[in-house]
This record gives structure tokens, C-alpha cells and sequence, in this order.
């Protein structure tokens, strides 16, 4: 049970920040489909920058993971930019848009990870960026406390920097101006034009943020359930974001329990597969869990949803 709730755990983390990636955006009006993308080339700038400082920073140095979260955090934004001027300044179709995005994404990060791997080594290129595994820390005393205390067990570094960013993301959303006017953008934007607010800059603000948490995700995983960058940092976790976000109702709150539910789930089928002594072809049967149960949660839950009312409509200033 302790292992379920650890594992559990280190997968909701990076998968919560980028299910609030998503929140930001679609809160502001602007469906994202393309977290996977924004996660897959954010993990990509953050695995570059690692691999280009491991040689003088040495390969364990956690300098090394705080400083790629940090990239994966500006490259995230930086890319998340194509999305918003497809969907704010172009007006494009924002479903299609996201799914461009990831694509892009995909073909893009392979192709630019075996080149520059080909230049580093001058030799046959490969596509994956060796991070290694990020240390693990327990807090002291409090995961003494039966069963609960296992999730303050073998913690890795990133789960309390999200909880941290989670909190700030927050109050960022509720407790500020800025907030108020990015939720209003995703329910009436002609009034916030009316009251002097930009709905185009802050739909695009609100993208960038996205793609910003997203990429810290993505880096989280390189570091810890893949322990490399490569195409295969693709692995469906920003669908299941999204997924999490719905079932959340674009809820910060909400979105937290379902995406650790989401982790106990992964991390639950795969120690069932450990004790029944099945073999590592069964263990990718079982990592399966949590998307059908996305699927079952998609069926029952899915009419009590309520998105914002603006989400997916191009803003049309002379539309009243």
C-alpha cells in the first residue's frame, strides 16, 4: 500500500501542473488540446539545457534538475506561443490547432534531439537526451504516521516545487486581478472589452502560462518515470491532463483529487502486476488502468460538466 501511495503520487504531481496549465487556458477561452505538445517540447529544452550543463555540473548535480525545470518552464511558453497566435491573433480553428501543435511537436523535438546528439558526440545519432533519475528526500517525523506517511516517503524534489506553484497558480487565479479578468475572458469576453480589459492579451497570456506549467511537467517525467528525454516522453500524459481537467470541472481543487486518483490507479495496476509475479509484457496491460477509467468516468460524468461558455469561440470584438 506504501508503494502505491509513493509511485501514485510522484505521476499525479507533474500530471496536476499540467492539468492546471490547461485550467488557465481554458478558463481565459481557449480550448487546448495541445498540452501534450507543450509538455513534450518544454521536457525537450529542459533535457538540452541538463545535457549541455552535466558535463561541468556533473551528472547528479541537482543545480542541473532545478535549472532544466526552469527551461522546460521558458521553452513550455515559448512554444506555447504558436498556439496562441493560431487560436487569438488568427482566429483558427483551436481544436485543430492543438492537435497541429502536438504533432509539430512530436516530428520537431525527434528531429532536433538526434541532431544535436549527432553534434555533441560526432558520431551515429540517437534520439533520446540520458538524464538519469532525480534523488528522493523523506520529511522527518510526519512520515512516521501509518499509511498517510507514505506520501512524504522517498518524495522527489519537483513535488513540492509543484506544490508550491500549485498554491501561487491559485491565487494567481482567484485572488488577483488579473484572475478575475482571465475567468471573465472564458465566460463573457465582450464585457471585459467593455470594462477596458485586452481579451486577445490575456487569452495569450493565459496560453503561454499553459504551456509553461506544462513543460514542467514534462520535465518532471524525463527526470523521474523515464529517466531520459526521447519521442517516447509522448506518452498520452497530456490527454490524461486534460482528461483530469474535465473530470476536475475546471476546478484547481477537484483537478488535484482526480489527477492523484489518476496516479493511485497507475501506480496501484502496476504493484498488482508485481505481486502476482506476471511479467513486464503484463505490467503495460495494467499501465492501461487509468485511461479506462477515464473512459468509465467520461461516461457517467461527463453531462454534470459545465466548461466555461466562451471556450473554443475567437473573440469577436463587434459581436454583442
Amino acid at each position: 500500500m506504501e508503494n502505491v501511495l509513493i509511485d501514485g503520487l510522484s505521476f499525479a504531481a507533474p500530471l496536476f501542473i499540467m492539468a492546471m496549465g490547461g485550467i488557465y487556458s481554458e478558463k481565459s477561452g481557449v480550448t487546448n488540446l495541445a498540452v501534450e505538445g507543450f509538455q513534450g517540447f518544454g521536457a525537450f529544452i529542459g533535457a538540452l539545457v541538463a545535457v549541455l550543463l552535466m558535463p561541468s555540473m556533473g551528472d547528479g548535480s541537482q543545480a542541473v534538475i532545478y535549472i532544466a525545470m526552469l527551461a522546460a518552464a521558458v521553452g513550455g511558453g515559448v512554444y506555447a506561443c504558436i498556439h496562441g497566435l493560431l487560436c487569438v491573433k488568427f482566429r483558427a480553428n483551436q481544436v485543430i490547432s492543438g492537435v497541429v501543435v502536438n504533432i509539430l511537436a512530436v516530428a520537431l523535438t525527434t528531429f532536433l534531439t538526434s541532431a544535436v546528439n549527432k553534434a555533441l558526440t560526432g558520431g551515429q545519432s540517437s534520439n533520446k537526451f540520458i538524464l538519469g533519475v532525480s534523488s528522493r528526500f523523506t520529511v522527518p517525523g510526519i512520515s512516521r504516521i501509518p499509511v498517510l506517511g507514505a506520501l512524504f516517503r522517498d518524495m522527489y524534489p519537483f513535488e513540492i516545487i509543484i506544490a508550491v506553484i500549485a498554491v501561487a497558480v491559485w491565487y494567481l487565479m482567484y485572488k488577483t486581478r488579473f484572475g478575475m479578468r482571465l475567468r471573465a475572458c472564458g465566460e463573457n469576453p465582450q464585457a471585459v472589452d467593455a470594462a477596458g480589459g485586452n481579451v486577445d492579451r490575456t487569452r495569450f497570456l493565459a496560453v503561454m502560462i499553459s504551456g509553461a506549467l506544462s513543460g514542467v511537467g514534462g520535465i518532471c517525467y524525463a527526470y523521474s518515470i523515464s529517466a531520459n528525454f526521447s519521442p517516447n516522453s509522448y506518452m498520452g500524459y497530456g490527454y490524461l491532463a486534460i482528461a483530469a481537467m474535465i473530470f476536475g470541472n475546471w476546478n484547481i481543487p477537484s483537478t488535484a483529487a482526480v489527477c492523484l486518483f489518476f496516479g493511485l490507479a497507475k501506480s496501484g495496476g502496476y504493484q498488482l502486476c508485481l505481486s502476482m509475479g506476471l511479467s513486464s509484457n503484463y505490467s503495460d496491460l495494467f499501465m492501461m488502468l487509468p485511461y479506462i477509467l477515464t473512459l468509465l468516468l467520461l461516461t457517467f460524468f461527463s453531462k454534470k460538466n459545465h466548461p466555461p461558455k466562451a471556450a473554443g469561440e475567437a473573440y469577436d470584438a463587434g459581436k454583442r
